[in-house]
């Protein structure tokens, strides 16, 4: 194998040392950005690249690097194989190069767009009724927890209070306000009391008797 290696030409070694060496890195970014890691950990230099990040659509960046060279340097190979002379051969590695930048830029961005469109917007909280979980401290005391519909889930989320008292479990509230960090400010509210069987009875049987008056 270092025979082979030792072998070839000047421009074949850094194709198929490109070529292996971004195969082995592009690998290791897809399984950490498909499985929920974050590639971006790989370097120092990545951070100061995608410093940027959220900005939207992302040309350079160390995923789309790494694309490139990658394909740069298989795209490489293929033409030397292929008898291409050298001049062709670096222009059409560097074209699909940039193509990969292009494809991989293109295909992060609307996976961003996925992931943003499923995020918590904690403002859409507001004015929502929801029942306490976990006791909530009187006066911001202790934090607790609230199950509220938000965005069309019920999420139990934390939350606080300005009552006096303290919010017990089971407690039917309503949000008056979200922290910047994201806490429910919550109130207690009165449940809508619906007539029971019984109160259905009395109603009847009182609307009868004025009837037969």
């Amino acid at each position: 194998m270092l025979d082979w290696f030792s072998n070839l030409e000047l421009l074949p070694k850094i194709y198929w040392s490109v070529a292996l060496v971004g195969s082995l890195v592009f690998v290791v970014v897809m399984i950490m950005a498909f499985v929920g890691g974050d590639a971006d950990d790989l370097g120092d230099v990545d951070s100061d690249i995608d410093s940027d990040a959220g900005a939207g659509f992302q040309f350079i960046s160390f995923k789309n690097l790494v694309g490139f060279f990658t394909i740069f340097g298989w795209s490489g190979i293929a033409c030397l194989d292929a008898g291409l002379s050298k001049p062709l051969t670096i222009v059409i590695s560097i074209a699909c190069g940039l193509l990969m930048m292009v494809i991989m830029a293109t295909m992060f961005y609307f996976i961003s767009k996925l992931s943003d469109s499923g995020t918590l917007n904690y403002d859409n909280a507001l004015d929502a009724v929801g029942e306490v979980y976990l006791t909530i401290g009187a006066d911001r005391s202790s934090m607790g927890k609230v199950s509220v519909n938000v965005q069309g889930t019920v999420r139990e989320l934390d939350a606080l209070t300005d009552s006096l008292t303290e919010l017990k479990s089971g407690t039917i509230i309503k949000v008056v306000d979200v922290t910047s960090n994201g806490i429910l400010i919550v109130d207690h509210t009165r449940k809508p009391i619906e007539p029971t069987a019984q109160t259905k009875e009395l109603e009847e049987g009182g609307d009868h008797l004025l009837s037969n008056e």
